[in-house]
């Protein structure tokens, strides 16, 4: 027997940033909604065992986004603020406005897979090198080499940085 007693509740309080989330993370909405989809059938089946929804939620759509195999064979469709939207309103966006938010998830989806995880837990997340740590089960000194190589790659592009990742944000 499947408990879903609070995880209803948990499902129609937190998807649309869940599903924004994995948006960002993979940089395809049709494959952040497969992501959560089966993220979610998966921790249904152990609701009843799982102590922080939240955050073991959360890790687990980075694991599956992480583990992803498939990569070769997909289409990239580029993010827009309207797909973004679409999947709820947003929150806290760090962004001035819609052509900076475009430019990142642009910028983004070039870097080495660990590389963007690292970065959209830091900077569109806010967790701490530690947290990130163990989301991605590594060390914090890993996390720091991850961010900086990623931020070294999006300043190698020549165009000014946006201001969520010119502030320390997360620091």
């Amino acid at each position: 027997m499947i408990v879903t007693t609070g995880f209803d509740e948990f499902v129609a309080d937190r998807l649309d940033g869940l599903l924004r989330y994995a948006t960002v993370l993979a940089d395809d909405p049709h494959l952040a909604q497969d992501i959560v989809q089966d993220v979610l059938l998966r921790a249904q089946e152990r609701w009843a065992k799982i102590e922080s929804p939240p955050t073991y939620v959360r890790r687990m759509i980075t694991n599956e986004y992480l583990s992803w195999r498939r990569r070769a064979a997909r289409r990239v469709i580029p993010s827009n603020h309207s797909v973004l939207d679409s999947l709820g309103p947003p929150t806290a966006d760090p962004s001035a406005a819609y052509d900076e938010r475009d430019e990142m998830l642009a910028r983004l989806a070039a870097l080495p897979r660990k590389q963007r995880a690292a970065i959209v837990l830091r900077y569109y997340e806010n967790y701490t090198d530690a947290e990130i740590a163990e989301f991605l089960r590594c060390g914090v000194s890993t996390v720091r080499s991850q961010i900086s190589r990623a931020l070294a790659a999006l300043r190698a592009d020549a165009r000014p940085l946006p201001t969520a990742l010119t502030t320390g944000a997360g620091e």
